[in-house]
């Protein structure tokens, strides 16, 4: 069995991370994971979305158990004490994802209060709602009530300067996100291969893990991860193609059947993002050269400053229709490893696959090469 220090930290039996891949839900594939032995997080982000897209909105609450009409804390709650009801059992280890961009700043703090109390509550919470996962913004500011309330911090960064502004903020643990992965990519592609050992050099130590993310998908790339110097492993769209992933039939199936040069990058909600290949993203990435160019120039820009506001209107059709199962309007977002998916598996086998080829790869790799 493999142990890193991330196994040993957050009391998981696997070094993987299952993705938490918001705004969409995956309240059940967050309890799928946790209850194989990894690390599950929850989206949190479709609780903003309640007037202009409910159905991301309504599916959260509907996966999640939780009443429509309830205010947002109120939803998380629901879906946080839930989630401890169905992997306390098993010993799962969990946390909610928390994007903590200035414009959100009000929202995160709702949300990571929300997990505080529940916390505070229960103590046996305590057992399984260990960490607190941020993504999206700054960590400064955050550390104090985060850690001050007894949660192990995760941040998610695309470079080696945004590692080191987590290192100052206290962060225990960085993911590193290579441009491979999923939907949100970064203004920058700067991929795994080279930024997994360069964050590693610049932060990793007694006190800071480093967790690798993008085009992980299997027992190789997870072996891969850790021979970059990385204590574990961040995988979302592999848990996406499963039985239990909450996702809808349309963009499972999709990722499943994707080939290979299977993605494309276009605009996306807050930046770049990562599309299966389809007439439809193909037509969305011809718009996003026209009028969000700075996609592909490294040049960052925002939609709220935009007077044009016809990418955005394209997107949420094109994800509403991946709800309806509208297959010629849907437009479904996913890592460039899609195009190594060829199944949907239950999530406890797909690890216990992965687990099995890495070992087996670790074991034997000295026999080969090392003379």
């Amino acid at each position: 069995m493999l142990k890193t220090r991330l196994t040993e930290l957050l009391g998981i039996k696997y070094p993987i991370m299952q993705a938490g891949m918001g705004p969409f839900s995956n309240n059940n594939l967050c309890v799928a994971a946790a209850n194989a032995g990894c690390l599950g997080l929850l989206s949190t982000s479709g609780l903003f979305n309640k007037d202009d897209q409910p159905w991301i909105y309504n599916a959260f609450c509907d996966t999640g158990e939780a009443n429509r009409d309830d205010d947002m804390a109120k939803v998380l709650d629901t879906v946080l004490k839930r989630t401890h009801r169905l992997v306390k059992d098993k010993g799962g280890v969990f946390g909610p994802n928390v994007m903590v961009s200035a414009e959100l700043k009000d929202k995160a703090n709702v949300m990571i209060e929300t997990a505080i109390k529940a916390r505070e509550e229960n103590p046996d919470m305590k057992k399984t709602l260990k960490v607190m996962y941020t993504s999206a913004g700054d960590p400064m500011g955050w550390g104090d009530k985060i850690k001050g309330a007894g949660f192990i911090w995760i941040h998610i960064i695309p470079s080696v300067r945004a590692a080191l502004r987590c290192k100052k903020a206290g962060v225990d643990i960085i993911v590193a996100s290579g441009h491979e992965g999923g939907f949100h990519t970064h203004w920058e592609p700067l991929h795994s291969m080279v930024l997994f050992p360069a964050v590693v050099e610049a932060v990793s130590d007694e006190k800071t893990l480093v967790v690798g993310g993008g085009g992980v998908s299997d027992g190789k790339t997870l072996a891969a991860t850790l021979a970059l110097g990385c204590d574990g492993a961040l995988m979302g769209t592999r848990f996406l193609a499963t039985q239990e992933s909450d996702f809808p039939p349309l963009w499972k199936q999709s990722v499943v059947e994707a080939q290979d040069r299977g993605t494309l990058v276009a605009r996306g909600y807050v930046g770049p993002a990562r599309w299966l290949r389809n007439p439809r993203s193909e037509e969305h990435a011809v718009n996003t050269l026209k009028k969000s160019p700075g996609v592909f120039l490294g040049t960052p820009d925002s939609y709220t400053t935009m007077e044009d506001m016809s990418l955005i209107e394209y997107e949420n059709e094109s994800i509403k229709a991946v709800f309806e199962g509208d297959k010629a309007k849907a437009m479904m977002a996913a890592g460039e490893c899609a195009q190594r998916i060829s199944d949907m598996p239950k999530v406890a086998d797909l690890v216990q696959s992965i687990m099995k080829e890495a070992e087996d790869i670790i074991v034997n790799l000295p026999k080969k090469y090392v003379k």
